[in-house]
């Protein structure tokens, strides 16, 4: 992301407890048929590293440089003991519209979760094209909000989804950015893409736990309440309502819940 977009979820606590939890497993085994030994990877829109450190140990001859727009960001993945050990992983702050790296720089340019957040996605990904080398891929994956889908219906959900989608739409970002991809991809130059989806799915009772207790917290202590207030869009009493929505769904035993991805590897 830029500075200049405004990211929807921010950085509290409960965005970040679901930011660690992902790694190249759960979030980009699409992406690991590409990879070498020995090659460098950018990873865009790091957040706290988990990704970049999984996939700098992945590469162990190889190199990974994890950006990211803001600040303590960086500075709370390059701190974390987690990561000391990865000697071939670098945090940096950069742009993701303006990197300042040199062209064809990387084998492999990764983003995942970010082009659902920027103002002008195609511009992103010329960038990611530029600094990567040719033959060498960008590999983007996003979520596609509007295809979530859960049991048992919950009016509360519903409204979280519609209010999530009308919050996106001030910040000037696609929410359903998963079905978006291909288009973007070739619109910023690529014509050599590869589409596939994945999904996550939480369903046993550990699972409910944690994914319904995020966002019940971030629905009321992120920036996704902060800026639902600033906007108009919804209330204080409203954001506990859909808060507890997502507590009726945990306790649900029958309760599932579906989150759609779109997946796209564009060979430069």
């Amino acid at each position: 992301m830029s500075p200049s977009d405004r990211y929807t979820h921010g950085h509290h606590e409960s965005v970040l407890r679901s930011h660690r939890w992902r790694t190249v497993e759960n979030s980009a085994s699409f992406l690991i048929e590409y990879l070498r030994d020995g090659q460098s990877l950018l990873d865009v829109g790091c957040g706290p590293g988990t990704i970049s450190a999984d996939l700098a140990r992945r590469l162990p001859r190889g190199s990974v440089l994890a950006i990211d727009n803001a600040p303590e960001i960086i500075e709370l993945a390059a701190s974390d003991a987690e990561f000391r050990d990865v000697a071939n992983l670098t945090f940096e702050v950069r742009d993701i519209y303006a990197t300042e790296l040199e062209d064809d720089s990387f084998d492999v340019v990764f983003a995942h979760q970010v082009l659902q957040h920027v103002t002008d996605p195609i511009a992103a990904l010329r960038e990611m094209r530029r600094v990567v080398k040719p033959g060498g891929v960008v590999a983007v994956r996003d979520t596609d909000f509007a295809a979530f889908t859960w049991y048992p219906d919950d009016e509360r959900l519903t409204r979280w989804l519609a209010l999530y989608h009308d919050m996106t739409k001030r910040n000037h970002a696609e929410a359903d950015a998963g079905r978006h991809l291909k288009s973007w991809a070739r619109a910023a130059g690529f014509r050599d893409v590869i589409v596939s989806s994945a999904t996550w799915t939480f369903e046993q009772p550990d699972e409910r736990r944690w994914w319904g207790g995020l966002w019940a917290d971030r629905i009321l202590e992120s920036r996704f309440a902060e800026q639902a207030l600033e906007y108009g869009l919804s209330t204080r009493a409203e954001l506990e309502a859909l808060a507890e929505g997502f507590r009726s769904w945990i306790d649900a035993p029958d309760g599932v819940f579906f989150v759609l991805h779109g997946q796209v590897v564009a060979r430069k």
